[in-house]
């Protein structure tokens, strides 16, 4: 029976650290912040009044993911993992891109690998209409092995201070809209790598084909989804009330980030098909369900919480922009 404690991961150990760190990060805040540690974006007001521009900002990395890719030789994905994964962070905060910054760390420097990284990283950004304005690489021999890399990034967006998405909107009574993920995006591959560890040295994982004909190392490396197309067309809309981005921690904790604090979810896991891939995961490392839940996103990678009698509009605009849309749960006192 498998769990990410098993795979190297302690979640609670995590939760104390990004504590402590949250609570020094507060005490260096500016009249210019406008949000608290744990949102998806750091949201800093360029100016008072309603229609002032306020820059949301987030770093992330792509995790594990890497060590998987590498194994595979599969890693011309990479790039555009971590800025789709970026762009959708601010996304949830109602910002739209303006550049990014990308870090590349290597134990010796192989200039094959950072090209390639930095034209998927470049690829991503051309889709999404940010600038790639810089950022950092660096050779590090004796922190890093050779063959070893990390890959990470900051995003920075704008938006209006009255578009701005920060859960105070949202009301019991309010709806969950899914939509779809296209895999694991860029969470929980320490565990994968666990469950499939037998796979992966035995080359099955090249091998094993799901039943939507992709095999199961293509599908695992599938690049992070960016919903900016679909749940752009949203931001303004006065029914939408907040989004969340289904990564670590899975549906239910990212939610709970966006929802205010005297308010609960109730989730009806029945009410979207989960992916064979999960299923796959599930049974091949006997992993409990409610590890499951809490690793791994199951299928919906973002989650848009609308007001009920805007539901059908606001999901049918989602459809119309070529999402597929589930009725997930609501907002409940």
């Amino acid at each position: 029976m498998e769990s990410y404690l098993s795979a190297g991961v302690d979640l609670h150990r995590a939760q104390s650290a990004k504590a402590r760190i949250a609570a020094a990060a507060r005490t260096t805040f500016t009249p210019g912040v406008v949000s608290d540690v744990g949102h998806f974006g750091g949201c800093f007001a360029l100016a008072d009044g309603p229609d002032a521009d306020v820059l949301v900002a987030s770093t992330d990395g792509v995790g594990t993911k890497l060590l998987l890719g590498v194994k595979l030789g599969m890693i011309n994905g990479l790039g555009r993992d971590l800025v789709q994964h970026s762009v959708n962070d601010i996304l949830m905060c109602g910002a739209r891109p303006l550049f990014f910054l990308d870090y590349l760390a290597f134990g010796r420097m192989d200039p094959d690998t950072a090209a390639t990284l930095a034209e998927s990283l470049a690829a991503a950004c051309r889709d999404h209409g940010l600038a790639l304005i810089g950022g950092e690489t660096a050779e590090m021999p004796g922190l890093y092995a050779p063959g070893d890399f990390d890959l990470a990034g900051t995003i920075v967006g704008r938006v209006r201070r009255d578009q701005m998405l920060d859960g105070r909107n949202v009301k019991a009574g309010d709806v969950l809209l899914g939509l779809a993920a296209n895999g694991p995006h860029t969470n929980g591959y320490s565990l994968i790598r666990k469950v499939f560890a037998d796979w992966i040295a035995s080359g099955e994982l090249q091998q094993y084909r799901l039943n939507d004909s992709r095999f199961l190392a293509a599908a695992l490396m599938e690049p992070h989804r960016c919903y900016l197309p679909s749940l752009g067309k949203l931001i303004g809309h006065p029914e939408l009330h907040a989004l969340s981005h289904i990564t670590g921690g899975g549906i239910v904790e990212n939610t709970e980030r966006v929802i205010p604090k005297s308010l609960h979810l109730h989730v009806d896991w029945s009410s979207w098909p989960r992916p064979e891939l999960f299923e796959l995961i599930q049974s091949h490392g006997q992993v409990p369900e409610p590890e499951m839940r809490q690793v791994f996103n199951l299928g919906i990678g973002a989650i848009a919480i609308v007001d009920v009698a805007a539901a059908p509009e606001l999901a049918a605009m989602l459809e119309n922009a070529g999402e597929r849309v589930y009725t997930m749960g609501r907002i409940e006192h």
